[in-house]
């Protein structure tokens, strides 16, 4: 909802809902600032955060071009590069679990300080999330066994570089971007210390306008390590099977293409 700007003042969103879990709010509201704080991609500004609501500066959304596209790539790489404590940790000024998915049914996703970024995975998203659906019955023995076989392999570093924890936005689709006069601006984090190349899934899944350019401009101002795209899989298999938890459907059978492909099933 809009809430009506005092004189002289600016125009306010206001994200409200009633019985949010306890701290929903502060920790969006800390994601804020914390994506803001790296200086790198526009975000939105925080007024006021409450229990059950969060007030933010409204945006004037304008139609996407390439120019604004190639800054938002550039902008995403240094709001990355601007790193994290540990795989896993939670934004400055907010402590504990944070939340990812919809404003009406968040789910729980847990925090955690990992110094490798497999581990952190398998134990924060892999395994919690795996569990869900199989309580939900949403998966197969086989399925169980994949998720179980994943969570092996990422644990064992199969997939860990030299990479840094990244400064995540960590739900980047493409309804968290808003194209305004002053840049793409994030808004919804699920912010938290992660692998970069998790965003940029995120991206490539759920699509964005000048999608191509903005990945270029990333890559020329922070080259990503060769194999990326085949990779993205793995970094799609969380945020895509919580969609099937929320949404079921074709999203299940999307969750388990993706989980036994990085099974190696």
């Amino acid at each position: 909802m809009s809430v009506d700007p005092p004189p002289g003042g600016v125009a306010v969103h206001r994200k409200r809902r009633a019985g949010a879990p306890a701290g929903f709010f502060a920790c969006e509201a800390a994601g804020l600032r914390w994506l803001a704080a790296a200086s790198g991609a526009p975000v939105v500004e925080v007024l006021d955060v409450g229990v059950d609501h969060l007030d933010l500066v409204r945006l004037a959304p304008v139609r996407p071009d390439v120019a604004a596209a190639h800054a938002f790539g550039e902008a995403l790489a240094r709001t990355h590069a601007a790193g994290a404590p540990a795989f896993g940790a939670p934004p400055d000024g907010w402590d504990g679990d944070g939340w990812f998915g919809p404003l009406d049914a968040p789910l729980r996703m847990a925090a955690g300080r990992y110094d490798a970024w497999g581990p952190f995975l398998a134990d924060c998203r892999i395994v919690p999330v795996a569990g869900a659906l199989r309580r939900a019955g949403l998966t197969t023995p086989d399925d169980d066994a994949a998720f179980d076989r994943l969570a092996g392999l990422l644990r064992d570093g199969r997939w860990d570089d030299d990479e840094p924890p990244a400064r995540l936005h960590g739900d980047l689709w493409q309804g968290n971007v808003v194209w305004t006069a002053q840049g793409a601006t994030l808004i919804d984090p699920a912010a938290h210390g992660g692998h970069r190349e998790t965003d940029l899934a995120m991206l490539v899944l759920f699509g964005l306008p000048h999608l191509e350019e903005v990945l270029a401009a990333y890559d020329a101002a922070r080259p990503l390590r060769r194999g990326w795209r085949h990779r993205s899989g793995l970094h799609q298999l969380y945020p895509v099977a919580v969609h099937a938890l929320l949404f079921g459907g074709g999203y299940v059978a999307q969750t388990r293409r993706l989980l036994h492909a990085a099974a190696g099933s």
